[in-house]
């Protein structure tokens, strides 16, 4: 047992209903994307576990790149400016249909912004695709083209989502305990 493991209040998504999240959303993506030239957009650092299992059930040839991108601060809560910290540098932005992989929509801010800047980029088409959808903390209008699964208002770790860089190897999305990221939040 991962001594992290502790921090978890609850198991929100087992790696089973994750195993099988992604074979659906893979069957998807494979039949949708089967005329074009897919480019699977990983966003660092969260979707890398999601990205690596997801692109490796699609039965399509496919590109692979990554971006950096954030919006978060210091802490658990969004500054509402999102950054490019790792960009995409391509000369056939017009020859590739980019499908951006992410691991969480919260606030909907980065990856709205992230597809209107592709856009702007001349990709010939930009959709997105997203394990963990969270409505209820949408801040702009904006919905995946792909959603694994919509999950309420808590906060998630595990596959790949973290809180401080820790949690990130847990096999499965559970819910921290909140004592961990208010203690860490508002030390005193």
């Amino acid at each position: 047992m991962n001594i992290l493991e502790n921090d978890i209040e609850k198991i929100l998504i087992s790696k089973e209903e994750i195993n099988s999240i992604e074979n659906a959303m893979a069957a998807q993506i494979s039949d949708d994307y089967a005329d074009k030239n897919l480019l699977l957009l990983c966003i660092l650092k969260g979707s890398v576990v999601f990205f690596s299992d997801l692109m490796r059930k699609i039965t399509l040839p496919m590109q692979i790149d990554f971006m950096k991108v954030t919006s978060y601060g210091k802490g658990s809560t969004s500054t509402g400016n999102v950054r490019i910290l790792l960009d995409l540098h391509r000369e056939d932005f017009s020859a590739v249909d980019v499908l951006i992989v992410e691991d969480i929509i919260d606030s909907g801010r980065t990856l709205s912004t992230l597809v209107e800047y592709l856009k702007m980029k001349g990709c010939r088409s930009v959709k997105t695709c997203t394990l963990l959808d969270k409505p209820a903390r949408r801040e702009v209008e904006f919905t995946p083209d792909y959603t694994g699964k919509i999950i309420p208002d808590e906060f998630v770790v595990g596959f790949g989502l973290d809180y401080a860089e820790k949690y990130r190897e847990l096999p499965y999305v559970g819910i921290l305990k909140p004592s961990v990221y208010t203690k860490e939040d508002n030390p005193d």
